[in-house]
């Protein structure tokens, strides 16, 4: 089923929308919820939200790529499970390498907390990210959004764990050449 067709039953809140939601992007959400949280249950736990929220998101939303909209409900939902987990000493986490990682390039000293600068900063991100060679992108993608770790990237790519470590180094330190461009950092 196409993802109009089934953004179209999430719009009539047909219960079906939901069956081929799970059918089609399951294991691609499972796989988000997994790289952030390490631990199944919790994991489809996730899942399981998602759906839910999708089908009290749409409508009024209609996205476009069901896909990224699921995984990006997913990921939010496995990040706000993570910090919750993290806050009461319970999680192990493989998020926050990634986090700290971040860190060093993207974060213009606790002012994200205020909305408006989180969304502005977002969007930034995103024009770079899009501005990027192919390769690039997907490898700053995949460590930064799907929070894969370096070992399976460079699997993916037939590159060693160091040459993948490289070329996140060298994407991080243009993030920020960019983001001080932008006035999102000071140098």
């Amino acid at each position: 089923m196409e993802d109009a067709q089934i953004v179209e039953l999430y719009w009539k809140k047909d219960g079906e929308a939901v069956r081929q939601s799970e059918e089609q992007y399951g294991g691609y959400c499972l796989t988000i919820a997994d790289n952030i949280l390490h631990s199944h249950e919790d994991s489809e736990e996730c899942v399981n939200d998602t759906w839910l929220h999708a089908w009290n998101a749409i409508p009024p939303q209609r996205p476009k790529r069901l896909k990224y909209f699921l995984g990006r409900i997913t990921r939010n939902l496995a990040l706000d499970r993570w910090h919750s987990l993290t806050a009461e000493k319970r999680g192990g986490g493989g998020i926050e390498p990634v986090l700290d990682e971040l860190a060093e390039c993207a974060d213009p000293g606790g002012s994200v907390e205020n909305e408006l600068v989180a969304k502005e900063l977002g969007e930034a991100i995103q024009r770079f990210v899009r501005a990027l060679p192919e390769r690039e992108g997907n490898l700053f993608l995949r460590r930064y959004f799907y929070t894969e770790s370096v070992r399976d990237i460079a699997a993916r790519y037939r590159l060693t764990e160091n040459h993948v470590m490289v070329l996140l180094s060298r994407t991080r330190k243009k993030l920020k050449a960019y983001l001080i461009k932008e006035g999102f950092l000071n140098e």
